[in-house]
């Protein structure tokens, strides 16, 4: 069971979160759009949904929604066959239809089945993927978009040769900006003075002093000056029949056209995929270990991408690089994912011209540590432990998701990890006993000889809807096999959410190899069970 949070409790931190996703998802918004071949306004629109209504809509408590690189692809080819945008954009307003009936029909329910080492596999090979592809924007070489997380660019280099090319486009002016930046972004929270100044994040601090920096070179005539074509580059409406523009509604027309309804299945599928593993990702990276229903998530999205379709935005998912800069900005709750959708649609109205002095180098500065953290070598190490049955789909993510793209890592993982699974465990049988029971009452949960990661949707159900002020015992007996997912969740519950939730819980039969009793607090929940 889970607690209502009032949105507005934790105000402060996620106003300073929300003004991090924003400045990370302006250049994303704009560069996935340029890719895509749809007009720049287009994936404002998206991430202004996707922050604000999505942002409501959705449990998710750090997970961000905007346009997703992995659907640039995608949408590229289907302008280009469909013959118009508004002609797309029915495809995707149908695909947010079809996103709304997965949501129904609970195959949300799907990313359950995520082993745990793959998500983290993917997380670190995003997170080299993302400290990786902002070196050439820290050094002022802007030819691959930003938000690109694919391997092979559309400019025909890939992410290590255009490493190469960076040493023949080097702007000082972009290198100084960011290493001004990365100093104060990792300053910040660390001087004491500055610790009292939370709500006004590094990251905004740095943009500031990035824009008077660059103005300074500007008005001086400095050779550090940075160009244009090195700034944010926002399109600014200069009259209310441009503006009006902006707006483009679906052609329904050609509703009854295959290649509409082909499109659309297409970007409900892919969307659904990355959005249930960035949830899962969410998840993992969320401090207080909270769950997230990915049915309802599902429905949030079909309705974000419904209105986004009818107001001319292009296709939404959870974002991992969104999600993991709001994790790592100290986000408590959805409401810096609102905050970031509304400081999209207050700015690109209000000061567009103010956002167009905003180096490039900057943003990339802040998104090389959010790279940075999602990458730590630590957590290969931690893998490593683990023993092979772990580490080898670990790795084999990682590197299928550098070298190739999001969901084809994820797949090669998956595979990997059913082989895994089916080789030492086909044989056999899983039991697992559930009942109902009220508050105060003793709940056991016996596992069964074999617990795989095929197992985690049926616990992790179990010990989500064990009622306040029960005591529980988990009994491992007669198991020979737990997998490393269903541990990390037996042992989060015990140390987050039966704390939270009044919960005594005891264990009885884990091998002290699991580590599971070594909390590193005085054991509370040990209790005599009465017959």
């Amino acid at each position: 069971m889970t607690k209502k949070i009032n949105l507005l409790s934790n105000l402060k931190s996620d106003f300073a979160s929300g003004l991090v996703v924003f400045l990370v998802a302006l250049p994303l918004c704009l560069g996935i759009a340029m890719a895509s071949g749809a007009p720049l306004f287009s994936g404002i629109i998206s991430g202004i949904v996707g922050g604000i209504l999505v942002g409501y809509l959705s449990k998710s408590h750090l997970s961000v929604s905007g346009p997703a690189a992995g659907l640039t692809a995608i949408v590229l080819t289907a302008i280009t066959d469909l013959g118009a945008f508004n002609v797309f954009l029915l495809a995707v307003l149908l695909a947010g239809v079809l996103q709304l009936t997965l949501g129904f029909i609970k195959a949300g329910s799907i990313s359950n089945y995520f082993p745990t080492n793959v998500i983290e596999g993917m997380l670190a090979g995003i997170g080299v993927i993302i400290f990786l592809k902002q070196i050439p924007h820290a050094f002022g070489y802007d030819p691959d978009y930003e938000g690109d997380m694919g391997f092979l660019q559309p400019d025909g280099q890939n992410t290590f040769s255009e490493l190469i090319s960076v040493l023949n486009h080097v702007q000082l002016g972009s290198i100084v900006i960011t290493i001004i930046s990365l100093f104060i972004l990792i300053i910040w929270n660390k001087i004491e003075f500055l610790k009292q100044l939370k709500l006004v994040p590094a990251a905004l601090v740095a943009v500031m002093v990035s824009i008077i920096l660059n103005e300074f070179f500007i008005q001086f005539g400095s050779a550090l000056e940075i160009p244009k074509d090195h700034l944010v580059s926002l399109p600014v409406p200069t009259s209310l029949l441009e503006f009006k523009s902006i707006i483009v509604l679906p052609d329904f027309s050609f509703i009854a056209n295959p290649k509409v309804w082909i499109v659309a299945i297409t970007i409900a599928v892919v969307a659904s995929i990355e959005t249930l593993l960035c949830i899962e990702a969410a998840d993992r990276m969320d401090v207080q270990k909270r769950y997230t229903d990915t049915n309802n998530e599902l429905k949030a999205q079909g309705i974000g991408n419904i209105i986004s379709a009818l107001l001319g935005g292009l296709p939404m998912t959870s974002v991992v690089v969104r999600t993991t800069a709001n994790a790592t900005a100290g986000a408590k709750s959805k409401m810096s994912a609102i905050i970031h959708g509304l400081l999209l649609l207050v700015s690109v109205i209000t000061i567009p011209l103010v956002l167009n002095k905003i180096p490039l180098a900057t943003l990339a500065a802040v998104l090389l540590l959010v790279g940075y953290k999602l990458a730590n070598p630590k957590i290969i190490k931690y893998f490593w432990v683990k023993g092979k049955y772990q580490f080898t789909p670990f790795m084999a993510t990682f590197a299928a998701v550098v070298f190739t793209d999001l969901l084809k890592g994820v797949a090669l993982g998956m595979i990997i990890s059913v082989i895994f699974v089916l080789k030492g465990n086909m044989k056999r049988a899983y039991l697992f006993r559930k009942e109902a029971y009220t508050d105060g009452d003793v709940i056991h949960i016996d596992l069964a000889q074999e617990v795989s990661f095929l197992n985690k949707a049926a616990i992790k159900t179990t010990l989500n809807t064990i009622p306040y002020n029960s005591k529980v015992i988990i009994n491992a007996s007669d198991t020979v096999y737990i997998a490393h997912d269903i541990l990390e969740l037996i042992k989060e519950f015990k140390k987050v959410r039966a704390k939270e939730n009044n919960i005594k819980v005891k264990l009885v039969g884990f091998k002290e190899a699991y580590d599971l009793l070594n909390t590193g607090e005085e054991e509370k929940h040990v209790f005599i069970e009465h017959k």
